[in-house]
């Protein structure tokens, strides 16, 4: 079913159109990234079996969280290896403006 190969490209163009879509529904001051570090990503992605990752949307007392999971070829999560969570989120930590961030054209 996965093979870790799969395309995921996106234009600069179409990944600046749909982030401000999203950042014009959200109020002032609301999340609109998610920072996480590559050394835990890589422990994430070595897992035995692990051809890729799958994010969950979660809760954490009402603020807006991701959960990371491994992914085996077969399509299901890797549930009972490593997890990730704790995110850096923007606002609070970002990046300089950027056409995924803000209105700057690409």
């Amino acid at each position: 079913m996965f093979t870790g190969n799969e395309d995921h490209d996106i234009s600069l163009s179409a990944a600046s159109t749909m982030t401000k879509n999203y950042r014009d529904t959200i109020s002032t001051g609301g999340v609109i990234a998610h920072y996480i570090g590559k050394s835990e990503l890589i422990e994430l992605l070595n897992q035995t079996d692990c051809v890729g990752m799958r994010i969950y949307y979660a809760l954490d007392n009402g603020a807006k969280e991701l959960v990371f999971v491994g992914v085996n070829a077969s399509g299901n999560d890797l549930y009972t290896g490593k997890l990730l969570d704790r995110t850096i989120k923007c606002p609070q930590d970002c990046s300089a403006a950027n056409p995924l961030n803000s209105n700057v054209t690409p």
